[in-house]
């Protein structure tokens, strides 16, 4: 009976992702420390207001941005935990759970409390190095396995891998409980063969902040973000044009925002970002190594910039 319950849960899910759940501005949230290196729960409630206040459609909790290859199990649970109560059912929510052990993602799914969330971002397998078959069977056993829809995270620039067209094709029209995939790739080529061949249900979500407007152009119903952490208002309202078909008032916003964009990668992610969030009074700027903070130059130039997003 369990089992039978769980696939109806799943059929709800996936039917309500069909109708666009993911569709518009999701932020890949940064993790709060303190100083000594402890988690920032102020810092974390603050976060989610400032983005809740910023009027994106939804968080991802844990991505890459979120340091999570720094937090034991526990912490990690704590963060999801929290980002559930201080959300309030006000936003939906994803939680970052990926890696380069199939087998140990799986007990993760099923062991984490997932209350609150309504899917799951897990990234391609990294370090292992795996071949286009290792990538689709890891996915064909993750969508087995999981509880939650899936979106699947293509990042060959953090990863040492590329889940090619193809590959991303063959796991969409296999593994149903795989709804969409975060595209990091930045090869538009790639990006418009699956939003052209995808199958119906399987949506196409930008991983790129500075291509997120040609992307929605394309047929990508969103974006999961980096920038709306520090902007979530400029970032909301240039995707929502975007997905209006306002292209003219979006680039205006694109353009202002293009160079913070470029800013907050230019000497690592979320060192950039959190600078950013820092100087806005949101968090404090503190790592765990081995992320460390911008240069003084950079913050320079990043003071200089956000004079001009007011």
């Amino acid at each position: 009976m369990g089992r039978t319950i769980h696939k109806g849960f799943l059929t709800l899910i996936i039917y309500k992702m069909n109708n666009h759940d993911f569709k518009g501005t999701g932020v890949a949230i940064v993790t709060p420390f303190l100083e000594n290196g402890e988690l920032d729960k102020d810092g974390l409630k603050n976060l989610v207001e400032h983005l809740i206040d910023g009027n994106v459609n939804y968080l991802v909790v844990l991505g890459t941005t979120g340091e999570n290859s720094t937090l034991d199990k526990s912490e990690k649970q704590t963060v999801f935990s929290l980002v559930n109560e201080f959300n309030n059912k006000r936003l939906k929510l994803v939680a970052g759970i990926g890696g380069n052990d199939t087998r140990a993602i799986i007990k993760d799914f099923l062991t984490f409390d997932l209350s609150g969330y309504s899917a799951i971002l897990s990234v391609s397998p990294y370090y292992n190095k795996p071949t286009q078959e290792g990538i689709f069977q890891h996915y064909k056993s993750l969508s087995e396995a999981s509880p939650l829809p899936i979106i699947m995270y293509n990042v060959p620039g953090r990863t040492g891998m590329n889940v090619t067209a193809d590959t991303t094709l063959r796991i969409a029209k296999n593994c149903k409980n795989i709804i969409a995939t975060k595209e990091a790739s930045g090869n538009m080529e790639q990006i418009m063969q699956i939003i052209k061949d995808k199958p119906n249900g399987f949506e196409v979500i930008s991983g790129d902040d500075g291509i997120t407007l040609p992307l929605i152009a394309c047929g990508s119903i969103g974006v999961i973000s980096v920038i709306a952490n520090a902007y979530p208002a400029f970032s909301s309202k240039m995707v929502s044009l975007c997905l209006d078909g306002n292209f003219a008032e979006a680039r205006i916003i694109h353009e202002k925002m293009l160079p913070v964009i470029q800013s907050i990668f230019a000497e690592g992610s979320p060192s950039g970002v959190k600078y950013y969030l820092s100087k806005l009074n949101t968090i404090k700027e503190s790592f765990r190594l081995p992320v460390v903070s911008v240069s003084n130059n950079h913050k320079t130039h990043i003071d200089e910039l956000m004079k001009t997003m007011s």
